[in-house]
């Protein structure tokens, strides 16, 4: 697998990396100012390799640089919040 660069499809409110014909996505809603990551996927065979965290920290950085309130209901997205 060649490294995938994290795509943001704004209107269907979602980060992905596409993966040798699956995807890893990190959901999220936006209600005016307010950001709510909700979930996050990865395929099990692509799971250990850091793809999530990818994906999260790529989106946490977005979401900053548009000065959203970042809020998750994610659990793994809140361990990077802590």
């Amino acid at each position: 697998m060649k490294t995938a660069e994290v795509q943001h499809q704004p209107q269907q409110q979602r980060f992905v990396l596409h993966l040798d014909g699956a995807e890893a996505v990190l959901d999220y809603v936006i209600t005016g100012k307010v950001i709510n990551f909700h979930h996050t996927f990865v395929p099990v065979e692509f799971r250990g390799k850091g793809l999530a965290e990818k994906l999260v920290r790529h989106g946490l950085a977005w979401a900053k640089a548009q000065q959203y309130q970042i809020t998750a209901s994610c659990w793994y997205v809140q361990k990077f919040l802590r």
